[in-house]
């Protein structure tokens, strides 16, 4: 009886491939890191990115972003740019029980859904009405 080998059979069996793909891997996961979707490099600023990515994701429409923040007794600050709703947002870190403020921007298309949004430190003084 004849055994016969497939190509695929052949390379997984070489170890120098295997090493290889190994690298890759792992240089995939050294590049992205586990802050892949950040959009802020900020520690402080890390809960309310988390908040926002998960609440919020990309083609939310603007309706439910302002809903969202408004609703929440975030200020929404008026924007020059007719493509973009700008808001500060204040979020008590419970684990460490300190405060921390952003301004966000966030920026949506042609059909008002959320493209993308980046956060900046905001001063932590008490927010005037």
């Amino acid at each position: 009886m004849i055994r016969r080998r497939t190509l695929v059979q052949q390379r997984a069996c070489s170890p120098a491939l295997v090493t290889l793909a190994f690298a890759a891997v792992m240089l995939l996961f050294a590049a992205g890191g586990c802050d892949k979707h950040s959009h802020t490099k900020d520690p402080r600023l890390r809960k309310i990115d988390q908040m926002l990515d998960a609440k919020l994701p990309p083609g939310t429409p603007r309706t439910r972003v302002e809903y969202f923040l408004s609703s929440r007794g975030h200020r929404i600050e008026h924007s020059p740019d007719n493509n973009c709703v700008v808001a500060v947002v204040r979020h008590i870190d419970t684990e460490t029980l300190q405060p921390a403020t952003a301004r966000i921007t966030f920026r949506f298309d042609s059909n008002d859904k959320l493209i993308t949004y980046e956060l900046e430190a905001a001063s932590d003084n008490p927010l005037k009405p």
